[in-house]
């Protein structure tokens, strides 16, 4: 038989993670086949080539272990611990390991206990309330299954945004060095407008001579070529979205024009074929590629409306943060020092607080001792960099804080957040929030939805009216850069800022490298249209030590 490209053999290794997983045992070797298996998808260079050139180890997440798994796969269509495994389970019961929180061992008791096969079997079987009266599994399963199944088909076959820049990365780089004729080698698709989750893995590269038959089989990958005179329009294309190309699409039409994947015409006369030409040929400014959803983009753009979004280097510190007096990997002084190295003026410690036992949450004698490191650090880092003294502050279920006044009175500022009591219902769960944002101690409300993508969807609440009480009480919105949370939704991002919501990008670091989260912050704050001035932690040090004291001189008068 014809040996398999990528694709094929990504398909069989992601089976073969899958059936892994069920048969229990080591759980990271799973996991290795599956991040193996969207390296391969994401593959910029002919698998044959590679395999040939003894080169799979170069493949993000290939060892030589795997490596041998892949070349089997490529070469022979199959492998012998791939057929063993396939005797043991059907392939529909694959299907149910794609609905978040349902863990291998429960797919397997579906399956051996209620003769669940599929995930449209498991839908119906939830739906008449089987799972709930079965022994070992019931009702929370149940309930969790029906939850989680809209969240299962809409993440399918999309990557967070932190796994689509490494496969990325990786396919630049290797493009580069397989095709060394190939230049501006641009990443497009939903990755460079910023998409939460990323499916449409797309490159653009330039070519003198474009030649589509030699492009590389990308499968998973899109690499778009051209040559240097229709580069701009080409990007403009690959990077999408497709309502925005629609919409500008009918306005050339309005200006008796045709927007086409060349460029701009007007008559037979191709009239612009970079970005910023075509852009500038339709009467609009040059609309950053976060803003391109059909949401309004061109009508604001047209009003010479559109803002001048916030960007990485416009960050001066850094809120958020957890140390290992709590969940964190690292000492106060480590992540401190690692914060200055970055560039950034402050780090704003934010560590758990006494409630979250699951966290080593911080005792007031904790607190305390924290506070002296705080003050010593401090000293030797001198005016230009400085420790500020925060609290992860768990909202209690009836919105109070976890700490009293007289405790709260002690941090420079306080993240109050939910990490409990999602259930709650929609009512009950806003009325918490809003008790939470009416403390005065209250800076900031810590990843307002509570979501994880394609773990868990957030606690219902009414967004809008958590958003007018923060900008009523001067608290601020986080939005949380972890590339798993990016909450609050930048679909909500323009609200906040209507109704007069500051935001802060914090990275809820909890090691070294989760640092760097703030850039996924940042993309998303660009995508909902935040400029820098709205951002708290635009601030300078000066300026946001200025801003904490007088929001504790209020607190001082108001007490």
């Amino acid at each position: 038989m014809p040996s398999l490209d990528a694709h094929g053999v990504a398909s069989l290794l992601r089976e073969y993670a899958q059936r892994t997983a069920l048969r229990g045992g080591n759980p990271y070797r799973a996991k290795a086949y599956s991040r193996a298996a969207d390296s391969l998808a994401a593959l910029a260079v002919p698998l044959d080539v590679l395999v040939a050139e003894d080169r799979l180890t170069e493949i993000p997440g290939v060892g030589d272990a795997i490596a041998d798994i892949i070349t089997k796969l490529h070469k022979t269509g199959s492998h012998p611990s791939l057929e063993k495994l396939r005797k043991e389970i059907p392939a529909g019961v694959l299907e149910m390991l794609a609905i978040p929180g349902l863990r291998p061992e429960k797919v397997l008791r579906l399956y051996k206990d209620l003769g669940i096969g599929s995930l449209p079997e498991l839908e119906a079987a939830a739906k008449d309330d089987r799972i709930k009266k079965a022994k070992g599994l019931g009702a929370a399963l149940q309930t969790k299954i029906l939850q989680n199944l809209a969240i299962a088909k809409s993440g399918e076959g999309r990557l967070h945004l932190h796994r689509a820049a490494a496969l990325l990365a990786h396919a630049k780089d290797s493009i580069r060095k397989s095709r060394p004729e190939l230049k501006r080698v641009t990443i497009a698709g939903d990755f460079r407008r910023g998409c939460e989750l990323v499916g449409d893995l797309a490159i653009v590269a330039e070519a003198a001579k474009p030649d589509k038959t030699s492009t590389p089989p990308a499968d998973g990958l899109q690499i778009r070529v051209s040559d240097r005179k229709h580069f701009g329009a080409a990007l403009l294309f690959a990077t999408g979205s497709t309502t925005h190309i629609e919409q500008l699409q009918a306005l050339a039409a309005e200006k008796r024009m045709r927007l086409e994947p060349d460029g701009l015409h007007k008559g037979r006369t191709l009239i612009a074929s970079e970005e910023a030409e075509i852009y500038r040929a339709l009467g609009l400014p040059f609309i950053d590629p976060e803003l391109r959803e059909g949401r309004g983009e061109i009508e604001a753009a047209l009003k010479d409306k559109l803002p001048k979004l916030v960007a990485d280097q416009d960050l001066r510190g850094i809120l958020h943060c957890h140390t290992d007096a709590s969940d964190g990997t690292e000492t106060l002084e480590t992540m401190a020092k690692a914060t200055r190295q970055r560039g950034f003026e402050y780090f704003g410690v934010a560590d758990h607080s006494k409630s979250a036992h699951y966290a080593g949450g911080l005792s007031v004698e904790e607190i305390t001792q924290q506070h002296r490191e705080a003050d010593r650090l401090n000293k030797r880092f001198g005016k230009d960099f400085r420790i500020l003294k925060g609290i992860e502050s768990d909202i209690l279920a009836d919105g109070s804080l976890d700490y009293d006044d007289d405790v709260l009175e002690r941090f420079d500022f306080v993240v109050a957040s939910i990490h409990g009591r999602f259930k709650l219902d929609r009512k009950a769960q806003t009325q918490r929030l809003l008790r939470a944002i009416s403390n005065p101690h209250t800076t900031i409300i810590g990843h307002m939805t509570g979501r994880q993508l394609q773990r868990r969807p957030g606690y219902e609440i009414d967004v809008e009216k958590v958003l007018r009480a923060c900008a009523k009480h001067d608290v601020v919105v986080e939005i949380n850069a972890h590339p798993w949370r990016l909450d609050l939704d930048w679909r909500w991002h323009q609200a906040a800022l209507e109704f007069g919501c500051m935001m802060s990008i914090n990275p809820d670091a909890h090691s070294i490298p989760e640092l760097d989260h703030m850039h996924w912050g940042v993309l998303m704050a660009r995508k909902g249209g935040v400029p820098a001035d709205r951002v708290l932690n635009v601030m300078t040090l000066a300026e946001i030590t200025r801003y904490l004291r007088q929001k504790r001189r209020s607190l001082a008068r108001a007490a």
